[in-house]
């Protein structure tokens, strides 16, 4: 065992050591950061606009500060883009990240001097905690990858401007800059194909020890690695036995990748997004994640079934039930007020704090970090029919994420009343719209993770039977136009031609 991994046993239980201050005490720590939040943006326009300095308590702030996503923050957000000082936090922030918005075109989410250290700390926190429940630190001895988007980044009226994952790699700690790949030169490729051959190039002989990205991107390389080596990863890379992962749900990828590797290796999963880092998996035996309550986010929840409603009630951590799906909502150091990111989650425990992503608020597909919605489909299709003599009665859409050959994709079950001469051109056509519509779809399309879609015809009345059969038959029940899993679709096959 070297000095490095030695002494990172130590480093952990002290990291361990200084969170268990807030874990133990949750509603003083998030007390203080809401204090925090309010006194240091009160100077600020929005802190005037909502008289900050008159928020003495949580029910104040419920008063004046309404839940809002980022269309409804836009007219404050566009002002900081624009260049403006102290607009929703004081001075500019560090950067915008730039993301794709379901509704809203492109998004530029503020990421401040105070927020950004928490996107780096809670990252190295989460390793820490794995390092100092199981005692394994042999692995800070191997080369580490983590597959992300380019690091370049643009300007935008005296801010820098980049993809999230773009952004922190420009914060790698020093002593990990060493164990670190693909390159520089590498991680710059903007097309995904090309990035990962030459990813694979530069590892297939390396010593990787922790793998860490989306689980649809990860499964590329894997693939890309076997084909050209012959051997299973974990075979290839003998002490590769950590895998960290976000954005998606990995149980559907988890026997897939458990063949890929050719033995089950440890997983972390992290809950980053760029309006935050909200929670990892600090547990290996412990279900779900836990939600970072010391980085700058103060937390409000609105159970699921209820957000919809007029006047919907939002209640803060001590409030919460195990079970129950929350809409979370969240106020930052990045100077997010009240902001709905759009996120469901589902808390496992509240000695400590953990939670499970559960969904969206809406129904989407987002299985490969895609984040398609309802609307999207639905203008997808009435573009592709639009001048044609195609008429549609039902359709709903699935990922089909274990093909039995070639890549993933979205199965689109569609009842026709009047077929198209061509299914496959009226596929591409749809598909077409869509990744117009949606950044991420294309990037998964255009990077060769994802083919375009499939129709898989629905036999007349088919959905009609299949909603009888289940007992859902009637003008109160309504078929999903998409889903997030199988579980439709895999009964619908009965009823498809």
């Amino acid at each position: 065992m070297s000095l490095k991994s030695i002494l990172a046993i130590p480093f952990a239980l002290s990291v361990k050591r200084k969170m268990n201050k807030w874990i133990h005490n949750p509603h003083k720590a998030q007390e203080r950061v809401f204090k925090e939040l309010v006194s240091k943006a009160s100077g600020t326009v929005f802190g005037k606009d909502h008289d900050f300095t008159s928020i003495n308590n949580y029910q104040d702030f419920v008063k004046r500060v309404p839940v809002r996503d980022y269309e409804a923050l836009r007219a404050y957000v566009d002002r900081v883009v624009a260049g403006e000082e102290n607009i929703l936090w004081p001075n500019k922030p560090l950067y915008f990240a730039k993301t794709s918005g379901t509704t809203s075109g492109a998004k530029y989410i503020p990421i401040t001097k105070e927020s950004m250290p928490t996107h780096i700390t809670n990252a190295r926190n989460a390793i820490m905690c794995y390092i100092a429940e199981t005692k394994n630190s042999k692995f800070v001895n191997g080369k580490m990858i983590f597959l992300q988007g380019s690091p370049v980044l643009n300007e935008k009226n005296g801010v820098q401007l980049g993809r999230l994952s773009g952004i922190v790699a420009h914060y790698v700690p020093a002593y990990l800059q060493k164990n670190r790949l693909p390159s520089w030169e590498t991680n710059c490729i903007e097309d995904w194909e090309t990035k990962v051959n030459k990813i694979v190039e530069e590892t297939i002989n390396e010593d990787m020890s922790i793998i860490s990205g989306i689980p649809s991107w990860v499964q590329m390389y894997f693939e890309k690695l076997i084909e050209k080596s012959g051997k299973p990863v974990g075979e290839l890379f003998k002490n590769f036995n950590l895998f960290i992962y976000g954005g998606v749900n990995y149980e559907p990828y988890k026997k897939k990748f458990e063949n890929l590797i050719g033995r089950k290796v440890d997983a972390i999963e992290l809950y980053p997004a760029s309006e935050g880092f909200f929670a990892f998996q600090d547990s290996q035996s412990a279900n779900g994640m836990l939600l970072q309550l010391d980085s700058g986010i103060f937390y409000e929840f609105i159970k699921t079934d209820d957000f919809f409603s007029e006047n919907p009630k939002r209640i803060t951590l001590k409030d919460v039930e195990i079970g129950v799906n929350y809409v979370m909502i969240i106020s930052t150091t990045a100077g997010l007020w009240g902001y709905n990111i759009g996120d469901t989650v589902k808390f496992t425990s509240t000695k400590p704090y953990r939670v499970i992503v559960s969904g969206r608020v809406k129904h989407f597909i987002s299985a490969f970090g895609e984040h398609v919605i309802g609307k999207e489909v639905e203008e997808a299709l009435k573009e592709a029919v639009v001048n044609t003599d195609i008429s549609i009665n039902e359709f709903t859409v699935a990922p089909q994420i274990n093909p039995q050959s070639g890549l993933p994709f979205h199965e689109w079950f569609i009842e026709f009343e009047n077929e198209p001469n061509d299914i496959s051109t009226l596929a591409l056509s749809i598909d077409a719209a869509l990744q117009k519509q949606n950044s991420y779809y294309f990037d998964l399309i255009d990077g060769k993770v994802l083919k375009p879609l499939v129709i898989t015809k629905v036999k007349k009345n088919g959905f009609q039977n299949y909603m009888k059969s289940i007992g859902k038959l009637g003008g109160q029940n309504k078929l999903p136009r998409l889903a997030n899993d199988r579980k439709i679709a895999d009964k619908l096959i009965d009823f498809c031609l």
